[in-house]
């Protein structure tokens, strides 16, 4: 029983990143316990589609967007001073198809492109020493604290003199603590709690003009369930509020008061691979953010 835990957790470690608002991310079992010294491959295809309220001052209303992205991405986990820590980046790469009214009159567009590449680096603090595979398989599940850091680099496609762009031109910061929390041997609970910091887009449309975005707090809430030792599924939900933003030092009222909910499903294909599917949805949407996004993962693990 034993190397079956070790087998599904190993298949769970990392997981599809494709949606296009950093602050709606879903991450169920994002800080569980895994072996030291293996790399997970990532290959998935995520696909976002809803309305979007742009700032009030925007010249674009009632923006409707289908945006389907591939991605593809490698983490490694490793010894950090005897705790288990591991390290993933990603590159997706977008399609976007976008009509709303501009200046009162129906317009549409497209763009195809790189997005923003995206970094992550977390340690297990509490409950989780780093271990190698022989150790690991000879462990059972515990709580764990975590915490992480995302940062979001702007190099994805980005047009100063366009209002709709596939990058962001500007660093996006995440820390982040998580605890999850182990019912029993087949009910998971996590709750996560970050924060994301915004450098400045100094070359917001029309071209020269300075956004600044204040920081966007976020908190998660996941309950995962083993359907088997190498099968689970979870409910996820999320709660972010704040980032207000400027155009040269004018505020605009949008500030974040939104909620997402969402589903994810892991099956296995083989002992180091697995499938993963997930929807999110908006639940309570104040500005922005009325959309949803299916994406489905396929991951592989190397030792």
């Amino acid at each position: 029983m034993n190397d079956k835990i070790y087998r599904s957790l190993l298949i769970s470690i990392f997981l599809l990143i494709t949606v296009t608002v950093s602050a709606q991310d879903l991450d169920p079992r994002a800080y569980v316990r895994v072996p030291i010294e293996m790399t997970v491959l990532v290959a998935g295809f995520g696909y976002t589609y809803g309305s979007v309220v742009l700032d009030p001052t925007s010249p674009i209303q009632d923006l409707e967007a289908k945006v389907e992205t591939p991605m593809i991405g490698v983490g490694r986990t490793f010894n950090l001073f005897g705790l288990t820590s591991q390290a993933f980046v990603a590159l997706p790469y977008s399609w976007a198809q976008a009509s709303g009214k501009v200046f009162g009159e129906d317009s549409s567009t497209t763009r195809s492109g790189f997005g923003d590449t995206r970094f992550r680096i977390s340690t297990l603090l509490f409950g989780a020493p780093a271990a190698t595979r022989e150790e690991f398989a000879k462990s059972s599940p515990q709580t764990v604290l975590g915490a992480s850091l995302t940062v979001i680099a702007p190099t994805g496609q980005y047009f100063n003199n366009k209002l709709i762009n596939l990058g962001t031109n500007r660093w996006s910061f995440k820390p982040e603590l998580g605890l999850s929390y182990v019912i029993s041997n087949q009910w998971f609970i996590d709750l996560y709690s970050g924060v994301w910091l915004f450098t400045d887009n100094k070359s917001f449309y029309p071209g020269a003009s300075v956004r600044t975005q204040e920081p966007l707090f976020t908190f998660q809430t996941h309950l995962s369930y083993n359907i088997n030792p190498l099968m689970w599924a979870a409910i996820d939900f999320t709660y972010y509020t704040g980032g207000q933003t400027s155009v040269n030092d004018f505020y605009k009222d949008d500030r974040l008061n939104n909620s997402r909910i969402g589903a994810t499903f892991n099956f296995p294909l083989s002992r180091l691979s697995s499938l993963k599917i997930a929807y999110s949805t908006g639940a309570i949407i104040r500005f922005g953010g009325n959309f949803s996004t299916i994406s489905v993962a396929w991951q592989m693990a190397f030792f």
